[in-house]
């Protein structure tokens, strides 16, 4: 009871927040809909104690701030910047190696061979001297070194634990010698006392990310966290967290194909545009040098419909054939299927054809399919997919030794793209004699080419309608 006299002080109500599990937006009250990202069912009640936009408990009692030691740009660095893991695809994605100090974030589908990557790359470290620890939240120590004996990376020193609280796998690594590598699996699964939510919610991932993160800078060991993905093929939980640390990886592959992709997305320290392929076996992952061949692979060069397409991924030229098939459609609104590129750059690619050229595909179903399920995103593609409708269209085949590249505006032009030598070359090495690319001031095409420079795609649709005349001829 106060003393007589005085008024009792009301204790302070702890506020409740309804916080969505898909974006990380704060509501006041509980909502069947999220109003941020439209998602149904993502509200979690969560307390305020350790949630968005608060700091860690205690801190109502506010302090007063501490004067930090500004420096300069310039100085001594303490030791090498980067960490080299001797995997060239890994380094090739991250920009030349771990950057000491940095935090980066691998996503990608269950089962796909994140764990089984990040194994390797803890062995490949571990044999060159370094320390690294691996912290497994989902599996238990027996079945990391069942994977480990798969991989011939048992005998090599790497640290082992399962643990999931960040305040335990801290005290637990500052033991020793600071480590070089730590990797966490995964992020989804840690869970830290300064929260009071549950392991998976949003609070948990941002305060387990923050204090990883935290610690990385602070002692300079390199920190890999792994992320699940959804099934819109992101990374779960808040974006906040990508926004958080150095670099975000995809690792993407299809279910029916061995070979995986390695795809830089976000990187502080590097490229952007980079990817490093490797090749799934009961071995493990082993890296394809020359992509170029692994999605070449058993290529018919008879056949309509196809076009070998030079494409780049960041400093990495990579050549693959783009299939196409145009039928008869019974229907009244006929088909369009893509896979492997983007469906309303078809559509348009379709309607210059139709447009400036007199191809019609009203009346056909069109299906188009990049070979090996690979992906392309740049609009350099145009010209190779135009050239596989004509020829599936004719029913005439395009030249075997030929590659295409060239973006195709609406007007009907061919646009220049860049790094149209570094094309050439990865072509020319493969035995490809003959290219249909933009005419350029800079690029003109190697000595021994055969380069045809269409101005618009009237031209390249005239030259394959013509080789019918003269295979006929011949």
């Amino acid at each position: 009871m106060p003393p007589h006299g005085e008024e009792p002080v009301p204790m302070a109500k702890s506020r409740v927040q309804f916080i969505c599990q898909n974006c990380g937006t704060v509501h006041t009250r509980w909502a069947g809909k999220c109003d941020a990202c439209g998602e149904w069912n993502t509200l979690i009640e969560e307390g305020t104690s350790g949630g968005i936009g608060s700091g860690p408990s205690g801190m109502r009692n506010a302090r007063k701030g501490r004067a930090v030691t500004l420096t300069t740009l310039s100085g001594e660095i303490e030791e090498a910047p980067r960490i080299v893991s001797g995997i060239g695809e890994l380094d090739r994605a991250t920009g030349g190696g771990f950057v000491r100090g940095s935090a980066l974030l691998v996503g990608g589908d269950p089962g796909i061979g994140k764990s089984t990557l990040l194994t390797q790359a803890a062995a490949a470290l571990a044999l060159r001297g370094h320390r690294v620890v691996y912290v497994s939240g989902e599996e238990a120590v027996a079945q990391i070194r069942l994977r480990a004996q798969r991989l011939n990376a048992a005998e090599t020193p790497v640290e082992l634990a399962a643990e999931t609280n960040v305040e335990d796998i801290l005290a637990t690594i500052a033991d020793g010698r600071r480590p070089d590598l730590v990797i966490l699996d995964s992020i989804q699964t840690l869970w830290t006392d300064m929260a009071d939510s549950a392991p998976g919610t949003v609070t948990q991932v941002r305060a387990s990310a923050q204090a990883m993160i935290r610690y990385a800078k602070s002692t300079g060991a390199a920190v890999v966290l792994v992320g699940h993905v959804t099934k819109e093929g992101q990374i779960a939980g808040p974006r906040v967290v990508e926004h958080m640390v150095d670099g975000v990886l995809y690792f993407e592959g299809e279910g029916g194909h061995h070979y995986r992709i390695l795809r830089t997305v976000k990187n502080r320290f590097g490229p952007t545009d980079e990817i490093g392929v490797f090749e799934m076996s009961d071995k493990g992952l082993r890296e394809v040098a020359n992509p170029s061949e692994l999605f070449l692979g058993e290529r018919s060069a008879k056949a309509p419909g196809a076009a070998v397409f030079a494409g780049m991924e960041g400093t990495r030229p990579v050549l693959v054939e783009i299939q196409a098939l145009v039928a008869p459609s019974p229907l009244g609104t006929p088909r369009r299927a893509v896979v492997g590129w983007d469906s309303a750059r078809l559509s348009m690619v379709l309607a210059v054809l139709e447009a400036h050229c007199g191809v019609r595909f009203a009346t056909h179903d069109v299906y188009l399919n990049v070979a090996g399920g690979y992906r392309i995103s740049e609009p350099a593609a145009d010209l190779a997919v135009a050239a596989a409708l004509v020829s599936s269209l004719t029913g005439l085949a395009l030249p075997a030794d030929c590659v295409y590249f060239g973006e195709i505006s609406l007007s009907g032009a061919i646009r220049p793209v860049a790094h149209a030598q570094q094309r050439l070359k990865e072509a020319e090495k493969l035995g490809f004699g003959q290219a249909v690319m933009p005419a350029s001031s800079e690029d003109k095409g190697g000595g021994q080419r055969s380069a045809f420079q269409p101005d618009t795609l009237a031209d390249l649709v005239a030259r394959i309608a013509g080789s019918k005349g003269r295979s006929t001829e011949d």
